[in-house]
């Protein structure tokens, strides 16, 4: 069996000419579904010629998407990955069509936003409100994901434009901004703490936790902050999702200690937000594909995130982008070596 990687190599050096939009429908039907039948209604199709479009696709690619005993089937570990391939292929040609009738027609063309869940929720519908309603398309897509994959889906362009949390580190992005607020504790509204203007680390001693679960990313500085104030919690809850961090913390299973954004965008009843006496930075940047010029809306768009940020979030502050290795240094600690990161070569600055 190849190696994830290996596997991922393969796929790059196929010719995708032979694939069938029909066939990737079909498999990708029979996923959703989790059966042949399943898929058949789904696509309005018989079930033989379901069968029939997955064993070709399966013939044009070289190997099982399926395992099958009987009438059950179930996805091979190659299914399973071809599976994250066919998804962003289809989602593709989605777009492409409706850009196309875009063109067509004289329309603005649509728009890709990647940006993870915090700012997505938080942040990205309020700023998209705030734009001239002549400057927003017929079609937006805006698609909530990690951080890894915001920055990945602005590197292959298959999005003209991402938020995230840092680092962003990549030669083939421009980053326009990046935006500091400290995070928060979030509890539900009878927790004795919610009583008190500012939660102190120390009063979580023999709290339960709730937080992100990412290490590389807010998870870690908030452990960090933790282990300097001498704190082991008694027990944690980690998420991939603010909001279902909130949602934890509003249910009275601990206190989540989140990012900003999504605590003051998404007012909950039973729920309140306080400032941590400790400061655990929250940094996200706007990035695009390098030597890609912005169209006006999506220019309007960086701006309008900027604003609406500085009015939602306390202690929001801006960051020359120019200096975000040596930013990165002081969040992060410094590489291996002690020495400190050079400059970027990046000429743009904060507003």
């Amino acid at each position: 069996m190849l190696a994830e990687h290996d596997w991922r190599d393969s796929m790059q050096n196929m010719n995708l000419a032979v694939l069938d939009p029909k066939q990737l429908q079909a498999f990708a039907a029979v996923m959703s579904a989790g059966s042949i039948t399943g898929a058949a209604r789904l696509l309005g199709h018989s079930q033989p010629a379901v069968t029939r479009l997955i064993q070709d696709l399966e013939v044009s690619l070289g190997f099982a998407l399926l395992h099958r005993s009987g009438p059950r089937i179930s996805p091979t570990a190659q299914g399973i990955l071809f599976h994250e391939e066919v998804e962003r292929l289809l989602v593709g040609l989605k777009h492409a069509s409706d850009r196309a009738a875009a063109i067509a027609t004289g329309e603005l063309r649509a728009i890709e936003i990647a940006a993870i869940p915090a700012l997505s929720t938080g942040l990205v519908p309020r700023a998209l409100a705030k734009l001239d309603p002549a400057l927003l398309p017929r079609q937006i897509h805006l698609r909530s994901t990690s951080a890894e994959q915001v920055v990945q889906s602005v590197l292959s362009q298959t999005s003209d434009f991402g938020v995230a949390s840092l680092p962003i580190e990549h030669p083939g992005l421009e980053v326009h901004w990046i935006a500091e607020a400290p995070c928060v504790a979030a509890l539900a509204s009878d927790d004795p703490l919610a009583k008190r203007n500012v939660v102190r680390l120390a009063d979580l001693a023999d709290r339960r936790l709730v937080t992100m679960a990412n290490p590389y990313r807010l998870r870690g500085r908030v452990d960090d902050a933790l282990a300097r104030a001498g704190i082991s919690p008694v027990s944690i809850i980690d998420t991939n999702a603010s909001l279902t961090a909130i949602a934890a913390a509003r249910a009275g299973l601990g206190v989540a200690i989140i990012e900003p954004a999504t605590a003051y965008a998404m007012p909950l009843e039973g729920l309140v937000v306080r400032p941590l006496d400790v400061d655990i930075p929250f940094l996200f940047g706007a990035i695009s594909p390098v030597a890609r010029p912005l169209s006006a809306t999506i220019s309007a768009l960086s701006a309008a995130l900027q604003e609406v940020a500085k009015k939602m979030l306390p202690r929001f502050r801006l960051h020359d982008p120019a200096r975000r290795d040596n930013l990165a240094d002081a969040v992060y600690g410094r590489p291996a070596g002690g020495k400190a990161a050079k400059p970027s070569k990046s000429r743009k600055t904060a507003r």
